[in-house]
């Protein structure tokens, strides 16, 4: 009798998926409408240009940037930009030779230096090495914060002690106390897998999002932490008090969430960890919710860190919260006799 009920739940189980998966996709951008990492209106000029070996419309959005103190744009066009230079560096090896000592192109030159010693079998090695590259950046701008994101990183695959990394911190936030990277780089290093623990690493984050300005990206601080936690694997998850620590930080990212447009690929990022983490806590109706919000705009954190398909990551997760969904609704509606039919009706 167990063995049939069994059967008969997952039949059941499988006519609602049949039945209601096909709605929910309403909302939902078709797969090859979304894109991974699309860079917004300013970003993409540069870009292409850099593809033809053209640095001066990188130069300019990021002095742009600078001049007008935008930290949080400047540290992501930065990113994405020595992302491309990795593959492609002729447009920045030509930009360095016209102009040896911007403050732009020596940010550009010391983010990419860094990130090729992260890879390096001799990281810690690699890395100091490239420590005066970070030097110069940061003394060309005095101002930027974003060179001290890039010394807090390089801090952390150094294995500098607490002490050190205290005093860069006090560096950063004396330039931009509410700066997302540099709040990010402190927390990877207080992290379990580097040189804090799990409670250290919600500690920050949670005292970080409580102090932080109404709709900052900082307020995301605790879902990058519950995703640390939740990355590690099981194992490492063993007390409710660090559950309800995650579902806390679920909820301040839904919360943040709702303060920006659907479709906004500016928080695109912090939906997608959102997402990421909603799905691991089994929260598969707010999930959906946040993959409408996130719309075209899929980013290759949290995904890539788990499969080397992204964007199929992205894909399959959206899909799979969508039978989950649908799985769990009724199989059949009654009619309401005011006409409404319900919300998936």
């Amino acid at each position: 009798m167990i063995c049939t009920m069994s059967f008969l739940r997952a039949l059941l189980r499988t006519a609602r998926m049949i039945r209601h998966a096909p709605q929910l996709s309403a909302g939902l951008p078709a797969d090859d409408e979304v894109l991974l990492d699309a860079p917004d209106e300013r970003l993409s000029p540069a870009l292409v240009a850099a593809a033809l070996g053209e640095y001066e419309p990188a130069a300019k959005l990021l002095a742009t940037t600078r001049d007008a103190s935008e930290w949080e744009n400047r540290d992501r066009y930065l990113g994405r930009l020595v992302t491309f230079a990795r593959h492609r560096d002729s447009w920045l090896t030509d930009w360095l030779a016209a102009a040896p000592h911007d403050p732009d192109a020596l940010l550009v030159k010391a983010e990419l230096a860094v990130r090729r010693a992260w890879e390096s079998p001799a990281r810690a090695e690699q890395l100091r090495d490239v420590a005066p590259l970070i030097t110069a950046a940061a003394e060309s701008a005095p101002r930027d914060p974003v060179p001290w994101r890039l010394a807090l990183d390089h801090a952390r695959g150094t294995h500098a002690p607490h002490t050190a990394f205290e005093a860069l911190w006090e560096q950063a936030v004396r330039r931009s106390s509410h700066h997302y990277g540099c709040h990010v780089a402190a927390l990877q290093y207080l992290s379990a897998a580097w040189f804090g623990s799990h409670r250290e690493c919600f500690d920050f984050a949670e005292q970080a999002a409580e102090d932080s300005l109404p709709s900052s990206l900082v307020q995301a601080l605790p879902v990058r932490a519950a995703f640390a936690l939740l990355s590690v694997g099981t194992e490492a998850r063993t007390t409710s008090m660090l559950e309800a620590r995650i579902d806390r930080a679920a909820d301040l990212a839904i919360a943040l969430s709702a303060t920006y447009e659907p479709g906004d690929p500016w928080p695109a990022e912090v939906r997608n960890l959102l997402a990421y983490v909603l799905v691991a806590r089994g929260r598969w109706d707010e999930a959906l919710e946040q993959f409408r919000l996130i719309g075209p705009h899929a980013t290759s954190f949290p995904w890539s860190p788990v499969s080397d398909d992204p964007l199929g990551q992205f894909l399959d997760a959206r899909d799979g919260v969508r039978l989950q969904v649908a799985s769990g609704m009724p199989l059949r509606y009654r009619a309401d006799h005011s006409g409404s039919r319900g919300h998936y009706a």
